[in-house]
């Protein structure tokens, strides 16, 4: 598919999708997940492949079946919701958010040191991210490019009108880290996701018993800054609302460098996410290689000596 293709594509979605009621827009957008899922291409078998590990090796191949599927309405799910939620008022957003153990999140964000959320590809992390800046405190966040460029400005847009701080991951004039660690230290908060490396200087972490590869950024911002870092997780309980839980701040672990904290930090997070696929496998999209098994070989850091 084309590059311009693609972005008329999505352009009409948030043209069309955005005005549709919302039942009629949820049975059109399962309607798509159907028949998604039963042409079983890469993305589906990507999914179906993660979740197999998530769900352990005795799980039946009908209820490996049964999440996938699941789990691809729920990812086109969060594709109806990024077309319709900037129709949503601030107060809706509020009204559709379910908060668990949200002191944590108010109490860090206005500590004036920094609070750097770490999230999973979980749920809806616009809605979440609509959510805190709207009823908490604004924020900053990294966004990958996309192709083409005008589908990534189109994002960018779209977060910003949320209320979000979107810098790019590359290509940017300063590096991101740089511009992240400014912001911690001016007592500004930070949302990033966390269970994907993009930069192929993650770090090995245990995740659902294999070697899995998770950026060391949000534990580096927190080492580096003395930020307080959360954990953030979020799932689906019912066709409207979502659920955004707070887990305890990760603490840099005392007597270690900053090496060792930073991975003891990344364990901490893959742990809690980890936990949380585990309840909600279905709203976890990860559409994409995260086990290093999985990974392509020239994606890998060269050995050292090598």
């Amino acid at each position: 598919m084309s590059s311009p293709l693609v972005d008329s594509l999505y352009a009409a979605g948030w043209a069309v999708v955005r005005g549709m009621p919302e039942p009629l827009a949820r049975r059109q957008f399962d309607a798509i997940a159907d028949a998604v899922y039963w042409r079983h291409g890469r993305s589906v078998q990507r999914l179906e492949a993660n979740l197999r590990r998530v769900l352990g090796p005795d799980v039946s191949e009908r209820d490996l079946r049964r999440t996938t599927h699941d789990g691809v309405r729920s990812y086109l799910r969060y594709w109806r919701e990024v077309f319709q939620l900037p129709r949503m008022s601030v107060a809706e957003v509020v009204r559709r958010t379910q908060l668990v153990n949200d002191d944590i999140i108010r109490s860090a964000a206005t500590s004036g040191d920094g609070m750097i959320l770490a999230l999973p590809h979980m749920g809806n992390w616009d809605h979440a991210g609509a959510w805190l800046a709207g009823d908490v405190v604004p924020f900053t966040t990294v966004a990958e490019r996309l192709e083409p460029a005008s589908l990534f400005d189109r994002f960018v847009a779209f977060r910003e009108s949320l209320g979000m701080e979107v810098i790019p991951l590359t290509g940017g004039e300063r590096p991101p880290f740089e511009i992240l660690a400014e912001r911690l230290r001016a007592g500004g908060s930070l949302a990033l996701l966390a269970d994907r490396d993009l930069t192929s200087t993650g770090l090995d972490v245990q995740f659902f018993g294999a070697t899995a590869r998770m950026p060391a950024g949000p534990a580096a911002l927190a080492v580096d800054t003395g930020a307080t870092l959360v954990p953030v997780t979020l799932s689906y309980p019912n066709a409207r609302d979502l659920t955004v839980t707070a887990h305890p701040p990760v603490e840099p672990p005392t007597g270690r460098g900053r090496t060792d904290a930073i991975a003891a930090m990344t364990q901490h997070l893959a742990s809690v996410f980890e936990q949380e696929i585990a309840l909600h496998p279905q709203d976890w999209h990860m559409l994409q290689r995260v086990w290093v098994e999985d990974l392509d070989p020239a994606r890998l850091p060269a050995p050292v000596g090598g």
